[in-house]
């Protein structure tokens, strides 16, 4: 039976840009829309349901929609994201800036500058778009200077389940999208976030990085390099390559270089980056077992451990008969990782890997 196809939904940027479309509606023709009709930067279109509205006075409104993220597991899914539009007198024009729940940029080297709400371009594209499908929509000359002030209630609480804070945004959330559209488990949003990481890191003078797969290997590789910043940590998760082509276009940028990768990882996804899967979700644990049981036979001539890897559960389990009896075979997929990755860097970035126990210690280090 095929699989269900999962459902997409909408980004942040293009719930502002209907609560703006709501607003301008409400203040321009007294009514109140159920529901607006947005535009993504695809050119594709959406009904989007209306949450709430609220006339402040003849000329401006608040509004607010409920953000649909789809079958992606996102945190600012079903969070009302709301925009307060203020028409004032004079030539046409539009401001967008961001109201309480919506981030501060603190730090260079995002897309938006610092001091600037974070709302990135998308949203604002999609958001200046409603605002003329409005006036285009009613026949209405365009006549008044359009202000918008984008609002999440609870922006704040929102933000700290994010890596805002680490990308040097503060007092909330950021206003994001490409598309507008929410693909689920998308790969190029993750992608994203890892060159945002990268980019901030190396604007605030940063030149080596500590990669890590996820929260758990951060807090670890937290623990060893006690003297970097913050930014220096970046999660790239399954994104082994990608995550080394992001180091590499940013140090085809202007100024100083990324000058050192540190991957920090634990056994499991050590083997697979071993066998030099780009993407180490992708990679099968039957084949990556099969490989680990055959280095294990040629390094150590020793059949049983060779077969106990074979028939284990997972490398977490195959590890449990590696380590600490075979520093060889550890040895062996350490210097494999960094052989990879120095290939995937085209040796122009400086590679150390260290192979992390599942209580965090380190079982083997590449050095500097």
């Amino acid at each position: 039976m095929a699989a269900e196809k999962l459902k997409t939904g909408f980004t942040t940027g293009a719930a502002a840009a209907a609560s703006v479309k709501a607003a301008l509606m409400a203040l321009l023709t007294c009514r109140h829309p159920a529901r607006v009709q947005i535009q993504f930067l695809t050119g594709q279109t959406r009904k989007i349901d209306v949450h709430a509205i609220q006339i402040l006075s003849n000329t401006c409104c608040r509004a607010s929609v409920i953000k649909d993220a789809g079958d992606d597991p996102d945190i600012t899914h079903k969070a009302e994201i709301g925009a307060e539009v203020t028409l004032k007198s004079g030539s046409f024009g539009i401001t967008i800036t961001g109201g309480k729940g919506v981030g501060k940029v603190t730090q260079p080297g995002l897309e938006v500058a610092v001091g600037d709400s974070a709302i990135n371009p998308g949203p604002r594209q999609m958001i200046e778009a409603a605002v003329y499908q409005v006036y285009q929509q009613l026949v209405m000359p365009f006549r008044h200077q359009v202000h918008v002030a984008v609002f999440v209630p609870r922006g704040e609480e929102l933000a700290e389940k994010t890596l805002n804070k680490r990308l040097g945004i503060l007092g909330g959330i950021s206003i994001l999208g490409t598309t507008g559209i929410v693909t689920p488990l998308s790969h190029d949003a993750y992608i994203a976030t890892i060159r945002s990481g990268i980019s901030v890191a190396r604007a605030g003078g940063v030149t080596d990085l500590v990669f890590t797969t996820g929260r758990r290997s951060e807090r670890y590789a937290m623990d060893i390099f006690t003297q970097s910043s913050c930014m220096a940590f970046i999660q790239t998760g399954d994104f082994f390559k990608a995550g080394i082509d992001a180091v590499l276009d940013e140090n085809a940028k202007p100024g100083d270089s990324i000058d050192r990768i540190t991957y920090t990882v634990f056994f499991g996804k050590a083997v697979k980056m071993a066998l030099g899967v780009e993407h180490t979700h992708a990679a099968k644990s039957e084949l990556t077992l099969k490989t680990l049981s055959k280095w294990a036979l040629d390094i150590t001539g020793n059949q049983e451990l060779s077969g106990q890897i074979a028939l284990a559960n997972t490398a977490r389990h195959a590890f449990s008969h590696i380590y600490p009896g075979y520093p060889d075979l550890i040895f062996f997929v350490g210097e494999k990782i960094r052989e990879t990755a120095l290939a995937f860097g085209k040796n122009a970035v400086k590679i150390r890997i260290i192979i992390l126990d599942f209580n965090g210690s380190p079982v083997f280090d590449s050095g500097a």
